[in-house]
């Protein structure tokens, strides 16, 4: 089955409004816009283009397993999340999102995402979020403290994500965005706990269907 690429977005739309608005600027002439359109458009119909390959390869996988691929083109809720995550992946250049949309669509083909209000929710979210959001989260899930000590869960989270070591203003606002939007039960990272308290999922009923959701289909 051919997968067809994503219709122009309001990213071209704005790439288009701005090469015009080049155009009229006085002393900046055709090879400022030809240099706009040299630098910008290319890679995003490289993106577009990987984007839909990568997501026709799992859905060809899909086929393979007994999924009738003819029945998507008639769902609806499929198709709307295929265009919503369609926009996300064009707008990221991080690996980590990519999979996390492509497993999220892939999901969806198989029957195995949520509800589609969720659905939609969750989407959003990993638009929204940074890609170190998205770990930060599967740590809130399952962190792992060191065996027999006490300290605060940022020690333990700077313990499993050494990219974050050292940084206590950037974890906080990524710890505080997943507890506003009701992923995360736990407000402070910072109150002293014991071993076993420090091992324990916080994750709300939410942020667990996200990583669900963002994790290869079962």
């Amino acid at each position: 089955m051919e997968i067809e690429a994503p219709r122009p977005t309001a990213g071209d739309t704005a790439h288009a409004l701005t090469k015009a608005g080049l155009s009229m600027i006085p002393f900046v002439g055709g090879p400022a816009v030809e240099l706009f359109q040299h630098i910008v458009q290319p890679p995003l119909e490289r993106r577009r283009k990987e984007w839909m390959e990568q997501v026709g390869k799992k859905l060809q996988s899909l086929e393979e397993n007994g999924l009738n691929l003819n029945d998507l083109q008639s769902n609806e809720q499929f198709i709307t999340a295929v265009m919503q995550a369609s926009i996300a992946a064009v707008r990221t250049h991080k690996a980590e999102k990519l999979a996390a949309l492509r497993n999220a669509v892939v999901n969806i083909a198989a029957g195995q995402g949520p509800e589609e209000t969720v659905q939609h929710l969750l989407l959003s979210f990993i638009d929204e979020f940074s890609d170190m959001h998205l770990r930060v989260l599967a740590f809130a899930h399952a962190p792992r403290p060191p065996t027999g000590i006490s300290a605060g869960l940022s020690h333990v989270l700077e313990d499993n994500i050494p990219a974050l070591r050292g940084q206590r203003g950037l974890y906080d606002q990524l710890w505080k965005d997943l507890y506003l939007r009701g992923l995360i039960n736990t407000e402070n990272l910072h109150v002293m706990m014991t071993g076993n308290g420090l091992g324990q999922s916080r994750t709300t009923e939410l942020g667990q269907a996200l990583l669900k959701f963002i994790s290869e289909p079962q």
